[in-house]
């Protein structure tokens, strides 16, 4: 009986499958207590052995019977879990991505320049000296060709073409537009570039875009219009761009792009009262443009007394930095993958 009630209450008490499993096998098991027991009858005396026989084999049909009811209980249980369950009820949504910052910003300026006529191309980000810098007018001893200004790739130099390098600005596409001899030309250039540079404002590797119009009576107000359009367009209305007289080789005249900051607002001072990280004087440099050199247009069989034109080249980074809203005051906070930064964005 002390077996029976014994069983029966562990039985009783068991939670799960696995515990009537473990219970079974302590009770009726090969060297289960039951089993034990009427291993033991065979010893007892003869007018004994029926009545302990028949009393064991009822215990043991008493366990089985209540080991099969809680299994069957735990399946009614389960069941009635199921039939709880609210398909209607809202879920929980997994967590989605987003494009990272850099290429939403490469969509908007897209977009922009398509709606007034330029046509996106791509081409090599690995490149040869003539595109880079022999065909965009650079002397042979100017900086910018030199290792500590320009990645240059470690293979053999093209006969014609010179070095390899990593090209450091889009300008090398203008080369390769032109070479197509298809005029006139309105296109947008926006890739990768690379210089040996790295502070709050500049990254080894960057993105620019560049912009490249050539045919005939092309002029400085051209050009003029289509920077302020831009700027009007991706920075708002209430953002102030100027151009300043500079010098690049490729150009002719050359002038840098200023907007007003967006961190401070052009005040140069941020609303805590300390100086603005990002920009020089409430202004910050945008990057260059000019009217295309004389020179450059020769290089690739272009008359410059038929035909003139106008570039302009700008890093995706720095214009997402001055965006209105960004508060981006270090650009290498785009490229330090930290979630906590970008899913603002």
């Amino acid at each position: 009986m002390n077996i029976k009630n014994n069983a029966v209450s562990l039985i009783l008490d068991a939670k799960t499958k696995e515990d009537l499993d473990e219970i079974k096998l302590q009770f009726l098991g090969k060297s289960g207590t039951l089993t034990t027991t009427l291993k033991e009858i065979a010893r007892l005396p003869l007018d004994q052995r029926p009545i302990i026989g028949i009393l064991a084999n009822e215990v043991k049909g008493i366990i089985e019977d209540a080991i099969e009811t809680s299994l069957a209980n735990f399946q009614v249980k389960k069941i009635e879990k199921i039939k709880k369950l609210d398909v209607t009820e809202q879920g929980i949504r997994p967590t989605l991505g987003h494009l990272h910052p850099v290429t939403q910003a490469i969509e908007e300026i897209t977009n922009i320049f398509e709606k007034i006529g330029f046509s996106r191309e791509r081409y090599p980000e690995i490149e040869w000296d003539w595109y880079a810098f022999e065909a965009l007018n650079f002397p042979a001893n100017h900086p910018a060709r030199d290792d500590w200004e320009t990645f240059f790739v470690d293979q053999a130099p093209d006969p014609k073409k010179g070095p390899a390098l990593l090209t450091p600005h889009t300008s090398s596409g203008q080369i390769r537009e032109m070479e197509k001899g298809i005029l006139p030309i309105k296109m947008l250039n926006i890739a990768k570039t690379y210089r040996r540079q790295s502070d709050v404002s500049h990254v080894p590797m960057f993105h620019q875009f560049e912009t490249l119009v050539v045919g005939e009576n092309i002029s400085i107000s051209h050009l003029k219009g289509v920077l302020d359009y831009f700027v009007k367009s991706y920075f708002g209305e209430d953002r102030v761009s100027r151009i300043r007289p500079y010098h690049f080789q490729f150009t002719e005249p050359s002038f840098e792009t200023d907007v007003s900051c967006g961190v401070c607002n052009g005040t140069t001072r941020l609303a805590n009262g300390e100086v603005c990280r990002l920009c020089k004087e409430g202004w910050l440099e945008i990057g260059g443009a000019g009217m295309v050199h004389p020179n450059v247009l020769r290089s690739v069989g272009l008359d410059p007394e038929k035909y003139s034109g106008f570039a302009s080249g700008w890093g995706v980074e720095r214009v997402l930095t001055m965006k209105e809203g960004a508060a981006i005051d270090d650009i290498r906070l785009l490229y330090a993958n930290k979630l906590e930064f970008l899913e603002q964005f």
